[in-house]
């Protein structure tokens, strides 16, 4: 089952639709090329750009923790607790996994830097200092069952994977990470395709962050004139 959606964001072209597809579980071990190219039978065709949600090539690399299995120090519950409620260092386990990564001191430090920015009025210095340390972690909250207490991590070589599923399917593949907060970044592409727009087509999060289990979403150009989508 799937849905198309209009585009409807000034920086990008009228014509431009999005169609969340459906998919069964994406379980860790799964053939992601396979599996995303007998989901978009018969929907996806070369011209169109294949997205798919960072989350399900992570669980399928078996990139993830359970939280339970993480035990935080005091500093990550400490931290945790004044972290925005939205905000993966929210959760004690996920900011104890970056701890490990690059030590409390970096922590500690970036912390201190959140704080004086808020003093001068500048918001997200913590988010500056770590850096890819925190960009490569995705909190447990709004992953569907049976992964809604698995931290996820950043899929490994997710060009590779574009590549992969561009060859499976014969149509252009992005991985992106997307939220409700109107962010979507591209993480990874096979080529010719132009990632700025695609970034700009997918900031609505058609994917759905909550229990639609449909981390692919097929972009296509429905209007006359030279599809923007490639470059």
């Amino acid at each position: 089952m799937s849905r198309s959606l209009a585009v409807k964001r000034p920086e990008v072209p009228p014509g431009l639709v999005a169609i969340p597809v459906r998919t069964r579980l994406v379980r860790e071990g799964d053939d992601i090329a396979a599996l995303v190219a007998g989901a978009v039978q018969g929907i996806a065709r070369p011209g169109d750009v294949i997205a798919i949600s960072e989350t399900a090539v992570a669980i399928a690399q078996g990139e993830f923790v359970v939280a339970e299995h993480i035990r935080p120090s005091r500093l990550a519950y400490a931290l945790s607790r004044r972290a925005g409620a939205l905000a993966t260092v929210s959760q004690p386990e996920s900011l104890q996994l970056v701890i490990d990564q690059v030590g409390s001191w970096r922590v500690c430090y970036a912390a201190a830097m959140h704080v004086a920015g808020r003093i001068f009025g500048k918001r997200g210095l913590f988010y500056e200092v770590m850096g890819e340390a925190i960009a490569a972690i995705d909190g447990y909250t709004g992953t569907m069952p049976p992964y809604e207490r698995a931290i996820v991590f950043a899929p490994r070589d997710p060009d590779g994977v574009c590549e992969n599923i561009a060859t499976a399917t014969g149509v252009a593949c992005v991985v992106v990470d997307a939220n409700d907060l109107e962010k979507a970044k591209v993480l990874g592409a096979s080529s010719g395709v132009d990632r700025a727009l695609v970034e700009a087509a997918l900031l609505d999060n058609p994917h759905g962050n909550g229990d639609e289990q449909t981390p692919v979403v097929v972009l296509k150009w429905r209007a006359e004139g030279e599809n923007p989508l490639r470059c």
